[in-house]
């Protein structure tokens, strides 16, 4: 994975980690990174898909299959400067294949990341849905992954 930028706080540390969690398939480790009562949030979530999680257990539920439909590296982040330690806010760029149709996965993100010392409080991801839904084969076919 390759950082425009340093990661120097804890909430940048974290932020860093979930993504190379990602990166190796590891979606239990990533919702371990979560606080127990930990929040994920997608704004731009497809119509119908949900756009919250709350706790780890309803992370896992979301997350579970992640490595059995998308592999995706990630490059170029850019940490932009805030005044909390415990706040990381990050652009940067997703590359992989949607496993379950074989096309591409081409995604720009901005994550703004809550943590404490070590976990992640919140976490809110911004991303095109359209693309993720074309990667896995239009909106039925993604229907299909997220409802199973």
């Amino acid at each position: 994975m390759a950082t425009g930028s340093t990661p120097q706080t804890p909430a940048q540390r974290i932020l860093v980690r979930s993504l190379e969690l990602l990166e190796n398939g590891d979606a239990r480790g990533w919702v371990d990174l979560f606080r127990p009562d930990g929040v994920l949030e997608f704004p731009y979530a497809p119509e119908g898909w949900p756009k919250r999680f709350e706790g780890r257990d309803a992370l896992w539920a979301h997350m579970s299959k992640f490595p059995e439909h998308l592999s995706v590296t990630f490059s170029g982040i850019v940490f932009r400067e805030t005044a909390d330690p415990y706040l990381a806010i990050a652009e940067f760029h997703g590359n992989g294949t949607a496993l379950s149709s074989g096309r591409p996965f081409v995604q720009e993100y901005i994550s703004v990341l809550w943590s404490d010392d070590t976990e992640i409080v919140h976490y809110r991801d911004f991303w095109n849905p359209l693309l993720h839904l074309q990667a896995l084969g239009g909106a039925e076919a993604a229907a299909q992954i997220v409802q199973s």
